[in-house]
């Protein structure tokens, strides 16, 4: 029998992945061959989705991106033995794009069924949670300490300082949240891990609960991902009937519940305390500290909080030790990131490398580019709150504080590209008019301070005083940084002061003429 495989992941689905594979159960019924049609995650090279993959003696066969009407051709040219086609990349391990990562988060999403345990164990799935089981909540503090990691957010936090403080209190119960509530433009590491390779998440939190002493957890899901949803709650049905979750884990004596939380599309509940509000059934808005979640967090108790690339690190690093996760990266920036290509370039999708790699050498390198074949004028990193930064700045490494030296953030390693058409006086527009819409309402530097913001900004553009309006809208960033409550407000300032630095002509053009418009018209 032979085994094609057809990714299940969402951006494969949206381009005909359920097509392509009837088709090709369909083709093969034809003419009467046997095969087995695996429906992986995606390996993250998104421009080729549907990626079909066929098993042969040399290893897995890449073809795409393949449409139903492809597949009869890809039969009669040779598909079941991966032949030649048009359509064919060869080895799918020497593509280029893929071949110079560096996975380790990632190293099984693409390959494995997602919800196959057996898949999982047989690619080193459960061989972390398995040493966790036999060691004390301190030794793997220790090691989670010693990797380097940190949050894969905004601030990256490290991690082994949140565990160790929830280690240390005493409580009755404690929690894990899972913050996967991934909202900002351009990422989607969370979902096609969650999708392609939900054990690992899985089994990251419970190495989580196992070194702090908790026994229930949390994933809180945005609602705009019911794919990941549904495997998520398939998948911690499966480990929970083979006993890798629940009571008296493999035998152990620990337990450890999990549950799947969908949160209401409110991208403030990306925020760790209105996280916790949502969890709870509350209204999704920001929570004072101190306390810290960690001291006071889901229902009053003591809790980790991380993100899903944080947790997915923890497997590994348990099973090979922190020392070999921390020999990736650079400076304080240890491992590896999940790297989102996104926007106006021709090959977007996933490149997990070491910390250090250049903004330039992600565009170019595994980019390709532009789409528009135009040259590249701005990227922002880090999401709608990050910073826009020019080519100038393309050479800094991604660094935790290399990136803080030039006013940005790596934040969850979302890169959205533009070309030299991009008008970045609307881009800021654009990022404060988003604050205004997604605040939660609770601080007044935020609440009132994007709206003033948006309505500044339009003067700007509309050549109304326009240098006065330009110093009235530093003075407002300088507020909202200061006085905001949480990283709402207090971050939407980089992406306004950013284009206003960086592009300072396009907040010097000529107002439009409205008669001339009008007359065009």
């Amino acid at each position: 029998m032979i085994t094609i495989y057809v990714p299940r992941d969402a951006a494969a689905l949206s381009v005909g992945a359920d097509e392509v594979a009837a088709a090709i159960v369909s083709e093969a019924k034809k003419q009467k061959k046997d095969v087995k049609i695996v429906r992986n995650g995606s390996r993250g090279m998104l421009f080729l989705e549907p990626l079909v993959e066929v098993e042969t003696a040399k290893g897995r066969v890449a073809y795409g991106p393949v449409a139903p009407s492809d597949v009869p051709a890809l039969f009669k040219a040779g598909l079941l033995e991966g032949k030649a086609h048009k359509l064919s990349h060869g080895l799918t391990e020497e593509i280029p794009y893929f071949k110079s990562q560096e996975r380790l988060t990632f190293i099984r999403c693409g390959i494995t069924d997602p919800l196959s345990i057996e898949d999982y164990r047989k690619h080193g799935g459960f061989e972390g949670l398995t040493k966790a089981l036999a060691m004390k909540g301190s030794e793997i503090v220790e090691q989670v300490t010693t990797s380097g990691l940190r949050g894969r957010g905004g601030a990256g936090f490290p991690t082994g300082i949140k565990w160790k403080t929830v280690l240390d209190l005493k409580a009755e119960q404690k929690y894990i949240a899972c913050n996967a509530d991934e909202g900002d433009s351009g990422t989607f590491a969370d979902r096609m891990l969650m999708e392609g390779d939900p054990y690992c998440l899985i089994e990251g939190m419970t190495i989580a609960a196992i070194a702090v002493g908790a026994t229930q957890g949390y994933i809180y899901v945005r609602s705009e991902y019911p794919h990941a949803i549904a495997i998520l709650k398939e998948a911690i049905a499966l480990a929970t009937t083979s006993n890798w979750l629940g009571d008296n884990i493999q035998g152990s004596g620990k337990n450890f519940e999990l549950h799947v939380r969908t949160g209401a599309g409110a991208y403030i509940c990306g925020e760790e305390t209105s996280m916790l509000e949502s969890i709870e059934g509350k209204r999704g808005i920001v929570r004072f500290k101190p306390p810290i979640p960690a001291i006071e967090g889901l229902f009053g108790k003591p809790t980790i909080i991380n993100n899903v690339m944080s947790l997915a690190a923890v497997p590994i690093i348990i099973a090979k030790g922190g020392e070999f996760y921390r020999d990736y990266g650079v400076g304080r920036s240890r491992g590896t990131l999940a790297f989102q290509i996104a926007g106006n370039v021709k090959q977007g999708g996933l490149v997990e490398k070491a910390f250090g790699v250049t903004t330039r050498q992600l565009i170019e390198d595994w980019g390709g580019g532009t789409a528009t074949g135009r040259p590249v004028r701005a990227v922002q990193i880090g999401g709608p709150l990050g910073a826009y930064l020019p080519p100038s700045k393309f050479d800094v490494p991604m660094d935790y504080e290399e990136f803080t030296k030039v006013d940005a953030m790596v934040g969850h390693g979302g890169l959205v590209v533009f070309d030299d058409t991009v008008d970045m006086a609307k881009m800021a527009r654009f990022a404060m008019e988003f604050c205004a819409i997604e605040s939660c309402g609770k601080c007044t530097p935020c609440r009132i301070g994007s709206t003033r913001g948006v309505e500044v900004i339009d003067r700007i553009i509309a050549d109304q005083d326009r240098d006065k309006n330009l110093e009235l809208l530093e003075d407002l960033c300088v507020t909202m940084a200061d006085g905001s409550l949480c990283a709402m407000g207090g971050l939407t300032p980089m992406p306004v002061m950013s284009a206003v630095r960086h592009f300072p002509d396009d907040f010097h053009k000529p107002a439009p003429n409205k008669f001339l418009a009008e007359a065009a018209e």
